[in-house]
């Protein structure tokens, strides 16, 4: 199952602080509908993602009714990105029903 979210770059301040993107609402359904099926608990839905060259291994959090995209600093760095920058995530739900 492939999805791509385009959205801006926000930084969470928390005791384990990390960008994100915010998965649109269209997106949030659908990840809402096969979540049951592909989450590894907690609603964490683990995905293969791509920004720009870089591809790296994430999960997707439900945050508020939705869910959200961690953008590692490692990703950021490689495709010169920084908070409010807008990115174009093409991520493949890597649960073993998807493969």
């Amino acid at each position: 199952m492939d999805l791509e979210v385009t959205g801006d770059i926000w930084y969470w301040r928390g005791p384990s602080p990390f960008h994100f993107v915010t998965v649109d609402d269209e997106g949030a359904e659908f990840l809402r509908e096969i979540m049951r099926e592909v989450t590894y608990g907690w609603g964490m839905i683990p995905v293969q993602a791509r920004i720009g060259d870089t591809q790296y291994t994430t999960s997707l959090f439900p945050k508020n009714g939705g869910y959200i995209v961690p953008i590692k600093d490692a990703v950021r760095r490689a495709e010169e990105l920084d908070d409010g920058d807008v990115v174009t995530i093409s991520m493949t739900v890597t649960a073993s029903r998807w493969h």
